[in-house]
């Protein structure tokens, strides 16, 4: 078996190179070296192993290094990623990585002809955008409605896009859910992202080691013959830890902090943290990888105690008084560029809208937590009680017009003109063989846009064309007006007089404008 794997230096690429290397049918395996020092490191760090290692030096978006990394292979793990907050600061790294890589990835291969390696591309639970405690769950076919001012969101919503639509023979697309690795607790106290978690938001947690396991155990089964169109290929599916890896963002907060013997409400305030755009939710459907390939073996809180028992001095923080702990790791991020206080103070108020819906409502944010309520606590947001064990237990559906359970071989064109109806377009192509999802068809949006795509991409995937794929824009409050899939979730933390188009200029600053709406 000959490997090509892109992002080994990223965190849940580091622990599947380790998984790689230790298969006894792994004859090599090729990997990108653009982070050299990182990659370098990674390498000396299996040197016992070096001669089933062949560095390429490059980056996903060079043609040259792709095309060395793709020969002769016979699967391509594509994991590479700008990811946040890294891609909040390099938005230009973001598009190449995320945008771009796919690009010249799906080019390389598909020139490849008889000789085509398969691809595994990881793209991100960031799609489906922000989640309330409305609609908790969310599916493989839910609409894809990437929060506004998240490039790494929209720039991955467009590779996956590149996947999908491509000419490779044999692909599969699975979406990585939040995802905990060994480096999270330091790399979420360097920047001001961890305010954009809002404190009720849906996480489904999987470890990057079950995630490395479920790629292994994909390879190992493939290798077998065991794994076809029917069950695997040609198919998008979500990661999610399962039942045992939900929490909200409070949550997940207090489990962190329990190491160091603090909590949520000790080390944050209300007005810390955003109340809506963060991305987030529970997975409905993470069980049909468990029941392929039964990896999911973490829980968040075995993670959390894993990593204290390799890191015990973080039980030195139990003794340090929590009001010193909280000015020392959280109160200074507040002065970060990536954290909503430095937004306020710096009238950065495109982003206060899309965040808070404007500095007024900022405001009027309490500063203490006797009038706000969590669901982990077993409130709703109003102060009603709510059964939260009973909720994050039992997954909820979107409304569809469509039965995207029924066998695809099903589908027929009336159930196309449906859905696109639906969304508030309508389909073109004329004709269409019951059950050819993977055919490309023409459609239409809701202004008259003309795009082109297979029914798997729009129905299975939740793919439907809007000016976040052409422009580095967001203008789901006017089409949440047409589309009442996106209307279904956006309005859960939007007014429908909003009427706010998002965008990027070319230095890649956020802006705002009103819409006009018919």
């Amino acid at each position: 078996m000959k490997i090509a794997l892109i992002g080994a230096s990223g965190h849940m690429g580091e622990v599947l190179f380790d998984t790689l290397l230790k298969e006894e049918n792994l004859e090599q395996i090729k990997i990108l070296r653009f982070q050299k020092k990182e990659t370098n490191k990674l390498i000396k760090k299996h040197r016992q192993f070096l001669d089933k290692i062949v560095p390429i030096d490059g980056s996903v978006a060079d043609e040259e290094a792709v095309k060395k990394l793709c020969e002769d292979v016979d699967y391509v793990l594509n994991l590479g990623a700008i990811i946040p907050p890294q891609s909040d600061h390099d938005p230009e790294g973001a598009i190449k990585a995320n945008e771009i890589g796919p690009k010249v990835l799906c080019k390389i291969i598909e020139s490849m002809g008889e000789k085509q390696p398969k691809i595994i591309h990881i793209s991100t639970v960031a799609l489906y955008g922000d989640r309330s405690e409305q609609h908790l769950f969310g599916r493989v076919g839910d609409p894809l409605c990437v929060s506004p001012f998240d490039i790494y969101a929209l720039t991955k919503m467009r590779g996956e896009f590149t996947v999908l639509e491509s000419n490779v023979k044999q692909w599969t697309v699975l979406r990585q859910t939040a995802m905990l690795y060994e480096k999270l607790m330091m790399a979420n106290i360097s920047d001001g992202l961890m305010f954009h978690t809002c404190f009720n938001a849906p996480l489904e947690w999987a470890t990057a080691k079950d995630s490395a396991i479920l790629i292994r155990n994909i390879l190992r089964r493939d290798q077998k013959g065991e794994l076809n169109e029917d069950n695997f290929w040609k198919h998008c599916f979500n990661i999610g830890g399962g039942p045992k890896g939900r929490a909200t963002g409070s949550e997940t907060f207090d489990l962190g902090f329990k190491m160091i013997g603090a909590s949520t409400k000790q080390f944050f305030s209300p007005n810390y943290n955003a109340t809506r755009n963060f991305h987030g939710v529970f997975y409905s459907d993470s069980n049909k990888l468990e029941e392929l390939f039964h990896f999911q073996e973490d829980s968040i809180e075995g993670f959390w105690e894993d990593v204290l028992n390799r890191h015990k001095y973080f039980k030195m923080g139990r003794i340090v008084p929590k009001k010193l702990l909280k000015q020392i790791i959280i109160k200074r991020l507040l002065r970060s560029s990536n954290a909503p206080r430095y937004w306020y103070k710096h009238h950065d108020e495109s982003r206060m809208l899309a965040y808070f819906k404007g500095s007024k409502e900022y405001e009027k944010i309490p500063h203490k937590w006797e009038n706000e309520y969590l669901l982990s606590d077993g409130k709703d947001s109003k102060g009603n009680p709510v059964d939260y064990t009973k909720i994050k237990n039992t997954p909820t559906y979107l409304n569809y017009p469509v039965d995207l359970d029924k066998n695809s071989k099903e589908i027929t064109i009336e159930d196309l003109r449906k859905y696109a109806e639906y969304r508030g377009g309508k389909l073109i192509t004329k004709e269409f063989k019951k059950g050819e999802i993977y055919t490309k068809l023409r459609w239409q949006n809701h202004d008259g846009i003309e795009f082109e795509a297979t029914p798997f991409t729009v129905l299975y995937c939740g793919h439907w064309h809007n000016v976040s794929y052409e422009k580095y824009a967001w203008d789901f409050d006017r089409q949440a007006k047409f589309d009442k899939l996106i209307a279904e979730v956006w309005y859960d933390a939007h007014d429908q007089n909003e009427d706010l188009y998002y965008y990027y200029d070319e230095e890649y600053k956020a802006h705002h404008k009103p819409i006009e709406t018919k």
